[in-house]
């Protein structure tokens, strides 16, 4: 598969339509992750903590907070009021030390398969990149991406062929942690 430097059609430039552009997703917290947490002058409240598989954290004087899905500014939020029962104005700061949670999965016919740690949001096509591309026996026009929401899972189609020659781009989707690619 290489790109061919030769174009039977001259190019064209069209001025780009005028689309809105969405604010930046923060990133939710995902199982795996590990956080700091620390509260001014208070030196034994000062940890990392590892987002149990379960989704939540502990804290000392805070207890247990349900952390998947959330910012680290909502978790900060959160503790902020539990502790203002103990401390009074607590200075609290949280901040992502590891993204061992965003993990995205491709399988089947590329030349890479594995387990892909992601720092940011990254598409389809670029997973697949990510993954070596395709290889010469890949179903192009049959992979999927399975995408699981607590115990439900979805199977979102897409068509590598179309999105290749640019059309059909709304089948490019960002991907989201726990996602798996299957290649047939």
């Amino acid at each position: 598969m290489g790109i061919s430097a030769c174009t039977s059609a001259p190019f064209v430039s069209a001025p780009p339509a005028a689309q809105p552009v969405p604010p930046p997703q923060e990133y939710g917290l995902e199982p795996g992750d590990v956080v700091r947490i620390s509260v001014w002058r208070e030196e034994a409240l000062d940890q990392g903590v590892l987002v149990r598989p379960d989704g939540g954290i502990s804290f000392p004087l805070v207890g247990e907070i349900e952390a998947e899905g959330k910012t680290v500014a909502q978790i900060s939020d959160e503790i902020t009021q539990r502790l203002a029962k103990y401390i009074p104005d607590p200075v609290v700061t949280v901040s992502l030390q590891q993204s061992e949670g965003n993990k995205i999965y491709v399988t089947g016919r590329v030349n890479n398969p594995g387990v892909f740690l992601v720092n940011g949001p990254v598409d389809i096509m670029q997973a697949l990149s990510m993954a070596g591309g395709l290889n010469p026996f890949a179903d192009k026009n049959g992979i999927k991406v399975l995408r699981r929401q607590g115990d439900a899972q979805t199977v979102i189609p897409f068509d590598y062929r179309q999105v290749r020659k640019g059309e059909a781009l709304q089948q490019n989707i960002i991907l989201q942690a726990g996602d798996t690619i299957v290649v047939p």
